[in-house]
C-alpha cells in the first residue's frame, strides 16, 4: 500500500511539474482569469459591468452579473498571485471531481487511484486548457455533479445546481432532465436556487442585470466566433463542413432534434448515471458555443466507462480527448472554414464522439425493457 501511494503521489508530483514547467514556458496568459479579475474590478468599482474589454484578444465580461459578483475578491490580489491561487484551486477542483466521478461510477476510489487519476486527468486536453486559461469548468462540474450525487432526499438537494446555472447558465439544461425523471422536488429548489441569483443579481447589479438578461445574453457573437475549431458543439461542427460562418436553419433544426432525442434518452436511461452524462452531453453538444475547454465532463464520462467495464470505450474516449487533433488542423485566420473533408473528423471530435454515444444509446433501447426507473430511485442510492 506504501508503495502504490508512493508511487501515485510520485506520478502525481511529476505531472504537477511538468505542467508548471509548460506554464512558465508559455507565459501562463490565463486570459479568462483577467476578464474575471477585470468582472469583479467593474462591481467593486460600480462600472459598466459589459461595456470593456480585456487582454490582447479584446474579451468582454459574458457571465451573469451573479458571477460577476462571486469574482470581487479576484480584484485584490496582484495578478501572479491571482494565477497562482487559480492554479492551485483548480488542481484540488480536478481531484474533487475525480472522486465525484467515481461515485458516479459506483467506485470508492483509494487515494493513491485518486492521485493518479488526477495526474492523469490534467492532461485531458479539456482539462488542461481549463487550467491554461484560467476557467471556472471544473467548480461549475463539481457542483452540478456533487448535487446530482447526492443522497435521495438529501436537505437542499438542487440548490448547489441552481447556483451553478447562475454562474454559467449551461447546467441549467439538469432541471428539464430533472422534471423529466419525475425528481420535481429537487427541481424546484434547483430553480428556486437560480432565481435568488438573479435576484442577487438585481439587487446588487440592477443595471447590468437588465442589461445582461435584455440584451448581452442574445448576443452570441460577444463569446466568440462559433466556426472557429475551439468551438466543439454542433454549430462549430456544422459551420465548419457547410464552410459557413453563420449556418441558421441548416445548424439550427439538427440542433433542435438533437437536443430532443438527448433529452429523452437521458430521461428514459435505465441507470441515472448514464442520464446525467448524456443530459451533460447533449447540453454540450447543442449548446452555441462550447468552446474545447468546456469539456471538463469527459472526466466522469471515463469514470462511467471504465465502471460499467467498457474499458475499450473509455480508451478511445481518452484517446479523442488526449490527442488535440483540432488543434493539429490548419486554422489560423478563417481557414477553419476551409478544411477538406478528411479533415473534418480532426477538428470536430468532439460533438462527433457525443453523436457516436447518442447513437449508441438510442440502439440500446429495445423494445419491451423496462422503462425509466421511479423519481424516488437514484444513482446515488446505489453508493456504497
Amino acid at each position: 500500500m506504501r508503495k502504490r501511494t508512493a508511487t501515485a503521489l510520485l506520478l502525481l508530483a511529476l505531472s504537477l511539474a511538468s505542467f508548471g514547467t509548460l506554464c512558465a514556458l508559455r507565459g501562463a496568459p490565463m486570459a479568462d482569469l483577467l476578464v474575471y479579475r477585470a468582472e469583479g474590478a467593474a462591481v467593486a468599482h460600480g462600472t459598466d459591468l459589459y461595456g470593456f474589454t480585456v487582454t490582447e484578444w479584446r474579451l468582454p465580461a459574458t457571465y451573469p452579473p451573479f458571477a460577476a459578483i462571486l469574482f470581487v475578491p479576484a480584484a485584490w490580489l496582484p495578478v501572479p498571485v491571482l494565477k497562482t491561487a487559480f492554479l492551485a484551486a483548480n488542481v484540488l477542483l480536478l481531484a474533487v471531481l475525480v472522486v465525484l466521478s467515481a461515485r458516479l461510477a459506483r467506485r470508492t476510489p483509494a487515494p493513491p487511484v485518486v492521485c493518479a487519476a488526477t495526474a492523469l486527468a490534467l492532461w485531458l486536453e479539456p482539462v488542461f486548457q481549463t487550467l491554461l486559461f484560467g476557467q471556472v469548468n471544473l467548480a461549475v462540474a463539481c457542483l452540478t455533479l456533487w448535487d446530482l450525487t447526492r443522497p435521495p432526499g438529501a436537505r437542499w438537494a438542487g440548490a448547489a445546481l441552481g447556483i451553478a446555472a447562475g454562474i454559467k447558465l449551461t447546467p441549467a439544461v439538469f432541471l428539464a432532465w430533472l422534471l423529466l425523471r419525475g425528481r420535481i422536488r429537487e427541481a424546484a429548489t434547483a430553480l428556486g436556487a437560480f432565481a435568488g441569483t438573479v435576484v442577487c443579481g438585481a439587487v446588487l447589479l440592477p443595471s447590468a442585470t437588465v442589461s445582461f438578461w435584455t440584451r448581452r445574453l442574445w448576443e452570441t457573437g460577444r463569446v466568440g466566433k462559433a466556426w472557429i475549431v475551439d468551438n466543439q458543439s454542433l454549430q462549430g461542427l456544422i459551420a465548419r463542413m457547410l464552410g459557413d460562418p453563420a449556418p441558421g436553419l441548416g445548424w439550427v433544426l439538427p440542433a433542435l432534434a438533437t437536443g430532443a432525442v438527448g433529452l429523452w434518452l437521458a430521461a428514459r436511461a435505465r441507470q441515472e448515471r448514464h442520464g446525467i452524462l448524456l443530459t451533460a452531453c447533449t447540453a454540450l453538444l447543442v449548446c452555441p458555443i462550447s468552446w474545447s475547454h468546456h469539456w471538463v465532463w469527459c472526466v466522469p464520462l471515463l469514470a462511467v466507462l471504465l465502471g460499467d467495464g467498457r474499458r475499450w470505450a473509455a480508451a478511445v474516449t481518452a484517446a479523442v480527448f488526449t490527442a488535440r487533433t483540432l488543434w493539429l488542423v490548419p486554422h489560423a485566420g478563417d481557414r477553419d472554414l476551409h478544411l477538406p473533408w478528411w479533415q473534418q473528423p480532426a477538428a470536430s471530435p468532439y460533438p462527433l464522439l457525443v453523436l457516436v454515444l447518442l447513437a449508441g444509446a438510442a440502439a440500446a433501447r429495445r423494445p419491451g425493457r423496462q422503462a425509466a426507473p421511479s423519481a424516488r430511485i437514484s444513482s446515488a442510492s446505489t453508493i456504497r
